[in-house]
C-alpha cells in the first residue's frame, strides 16, 4: 500500500476559458426548494460549469418518461457543498423559492395582474391559431385525397366541401350511346367550425411575472449546511478539481482533474474530521477498490494544528493523503 500526501494540482486547460455572458446575474440565485439546492437557467448552468467548476446533477425528466434517466434535463441540483462554496466565494446567493414567489405574487399590483393575464392570453391565442393552421392543413390534405375541395376563395368559405366528379370519356361508350349524360351535382359536405378560444398554457418562468431576486446585503448569513467532509471539498475545488457524487464507489466525492465530460475520475476522496477514529480495514479496503477502477483512495480533513495548506483567513487548513494499493 502506497501513500503520499497532498494531491497534485490538475494542469490547466490549455483553451482560455470564454468570457461569461452578460445575461448572467452576478451573483446569480440558487433556489432553495424543499431542501433541495437548484439552477433553472442554462446559461447560469453553462457558467457554473465552465468557470466555478460546478457540475451538479440533471434532474429533470419527461413526465410522460421518468424512467428515461438517461435524457436528463433542468432542473440542476447542486450538492450543499457546491452550493456553500459558490456563497462562500461571492458568486451566488440563497432564494427561499416558496417565500419569494408567495412575497412576490401577493406583492403585484393591479396593473401588473391585468398586464401579465393579456400577456397569456396573447400567447394562448397565438397557440391556439397555430394549432388551427396546423389542423386545417391536416384537413385540406385529407380531402383532396378524397377529392374533395373547400368552397371559398383561397381555401376559406362558408365551412363546407364540395365532392369533384370526372367528367371525362367513360371506358365503356356503349353506356353512354343508350343513356342520356346525367347531370352531375356536386355532394356538398357541412363541416362545423367553432370559436376560437385561447389555449391554456402554464407560464414556465418565474419572471416575468416576478421581478428577479436581489442578492442580501449579507448573503453569508444564510449558508447552506454541509457536512463534515465539506473542509476537503473546498480545499480540492480550491485546487481547481471537478467533484462529483461518489456514493456508487463508497465515498464521498469522485475527483477530476478537468472536467467530467473530458477526463476519468483520479481520486475517490472520503471526508474525515482530523482526529476522527477510523477502521484500518475501510482504508485497505477503499485503496484495493480505487486501485481496482484505476484510480486512487483519498482521505483528509481539517487540520486543527495548523499544519495543512490553505490561507488561515480563507480556507483553514486541510491535509489530504491519497492512497494506492500496491498489491503486496
Amino acid at each position: 500500500m502506497a501513500l503520499e500526501t497532498s494531491p497534485p494540482s490538475p494542469s490547466p486547460s490549455p483553451s482560455p476559458s470564454p468570457s461569461p455572458s452578460p445575461s448572467i446575474p452576478n451573483p446569480f440565485p440558487i433556489s432553495h426548494i424543499a431542501g433541495r439546492y437548484l439552477l433553472f437557467d442554462v446559461n447560469v448552468i453553462s457558467d457554473a460549469r465552465r468557470t466555478h467548476n460546478i457540475t451538479g446533477v440533471l434532474i429533470g425528466t419527461i413526465p410522460n418518461l421518468s424512467q428515461q434517466n438517461v435524457f436528463l434535463g433542468i432542473p440542476l441540483e447542486l450538492q450543499p457543498e457546491e452550493a456553500r462554496v459558490l456563497v462562500e466565494q461571492g458568486h451566488a446567493f440563497i432564494v427561499d423559492d416558496a417565500e419569494m414567489h408567495r412575497k412576490g405574487l401577493l406583492g403585484m399590483g393591479r396593473e401588473e395582474r391585468v398586464a401579465f393575464l393579456r400577456e397569456m392570453d396573447r400567447r394562448g391565442m397565438q397557440i391556439a391559431r397555430e394549432e388551427r393552421g396546423r389542423s386545417e392543413a391536416r384537413a385540406e390534405k385529407a380531402l383532396r385525397e378524397r377529392g374533395l375541395v373547400r368552397k371559398g376563395k383561397g381555401g376559406k368559405g362558408d365551412g363546407s366541401v364540395v365532392m369533384v366528379t370526372d367528367t371525362g370519356t367513360s371506358e365503356e361508350p356503349s353506356s353512354s350511346l343508350l343513356f342520356d349524360p346525367r347531370e352531375q351535382t356536386p355532394t356538398t359536405v357541412h363541416v362545423s367550425e367553432k370559436k376560437l378560444e385561447p389555449a391554456l398554457i402554464t407560464p414556465t418562468t418565474s419572471y416575468p411575472p416576478l421581478t428577479p431576486p436581489i442578492p442580501p446585503a449579507d448573503a453569508s448569513s444564510r449558508l447552506p449546511e454541509v457536512p463534515k467532509s465539506y473542509p476537503l471539498f473546498r480545499y480540492l475545488h480550491s485546487k481547481g478539481y471537478f467533484m462529483m457524487p461518489g456514493l456508487r464507489f463508497g465515498c464521498h466525492y469522485s475527483v477530476y482533474p478537468g472536467d467530467t465530460l473530458r477526463f476519468h475520475s483520479h481520486y475517490l476522496a472520503t471526508g474525515l474530521d482530523f482526529d476522527e477514529e477510523f477502521e484500518l480495514l475501510d482504508v485497505i479496503g477503499g485503496g484495493r477498490l480505487a486501485n481496482r477502477v484505476k484510480k486512487a483512495y483519498l482521505i483528509g480533513g481539517e487540520d486543527g494544528s495548523g499544519e495543512g495548506e490553505g490561507k488561515a483567513e480563507d480556507v483553514p487548513p486541510v491535509r489530504a493523503f491519497s492512497i494506492e494499493w500496491a498489491g503486496l
